[in-house]
C-alpha cells in the first residue's frame, strides 16, 4: 500500500474501522441476515419476495445511500439481493425494472438509488435492466407515515405503462422496502393492465410489525 491509499483509506460506514478498506467491512456485511427462501406475500397473484427484515445493519444501508448519498452502498444493496435471489432458483428470461422516482423527487435527489442497485444487480446477474417501461406521473407524499388505505390511495394513478415499449422477459420489479405492499400492488396493477403477467417482485427488506 503507498502512501496515497494509506492516506486515503476507506472507513465501514457502519463500524469506522478501516481495516478491510471498503465501504462496508466484510464483518458488517456478514451481520445482515436473510429472510426464509420463500415468499413474503402474494399480491395480485403475483410472488413478492423480500430478501431481510428492515432493521440495524439493513436499514441503515437502505438508508444511507437512499438519503444520504452514499452511492457506493449500492453494490452492497444489490449483492445482498443477488445472494438471496440466487437461494430462490427460479428460472427465466429476466428483466430488472427498478421502481421509478418521479422527475422532480429525482431532480432534487440527483439519482434514483434503485437504478443505482438495478445496474449493480445486472452486473451480477447479467439480467437486462428496463428504465422506461414504467413511469412515475405522479409526485406522491412519502409514504412512511400512512396506512395501507392512505398508501393506496396516495399511489392511485401515480404510475404508468409506456406503451411505445414492448417488453417480451420476465418483469423482475426491485424496490429497497416492502411495508404493505402498496407500491408493488399499484405498478403490477399497471402492468397487468397492459398485458404483463409475467412478473416477479424483489425487495431488500421488509418491514416487522
Amino acid at each position: 500500500m503507498n502512501l496515497l491509499d494509506w492516506i486515503y483509506k476507506k472507513k465501514c460506514y457502519f463500524c469506522g474501522k478501516s481495516k478491510d478498506s471498503l465501504k462496508m467491512c466484510n464483518s458488517c456485511y456478514e451481520k445482515m441476515m436473510f429472510n426464509n427462501v420463500s415468499a413474503d406475500r402474494e399480491i395480485l397473484g403475483i410472488d413478492v419476495y423480500s430478501c431481510g427484515v428492515y432493521e440495524t445493519v439493513l436499514q441503515k444501508l437502505i438508508r444511507g445511500l437512499k438519503y444520504h448519498n452514499q452511492k457506493e452502498l449500492a453494490y452492497y444493496q444489490a449483492k445482498f439481493m443477488w445472494e438471496y435471489w440466487q437461494k430462490l432458483n427460479l428460472k427465466g428470461d429476466f428483466v430488472i425494472v427498478p421502481v421509478p422516482l418521479h422527475k422532480i423527487r429525482q431532480k432534487k435527489r440527483k439519482y434514483n438509488h434503485m437504478e443505482l442497485v438495478a445496474y449493480e444487480f445486472s452486473k451480477m446477474s447479467n439480467y437486462p435492466v428496463e428504465l422506461d417501461l414504467i413511469k412515475r406521473i405522479k409526485n406522491t407524499k412519502p409514504q412512511y407515515n400512512l396506512k395501507r388505505v392512505q398508501r393506496l390511495e396516495n399511489l392511485k394513478n401515480a404510475f404508468e405503462v409506456n406503451s411505445s415499449i414492448k417488453c417480451n422477459k420476465h418483469i423482475l420489479l426491485i424496490d429497497d422496502i416492502c411495508t404493505t405492499g402498496s407500491t408493488f400492488e399499484s405498478i403490477i396493477t399497471e402492468l397487468q393492465k397492459n398485458k404483463y403477467n409475467k412478473i416477479t417482485c424483489l425487495a431488500t427488506a421488509s418491514v416487522r410489525f
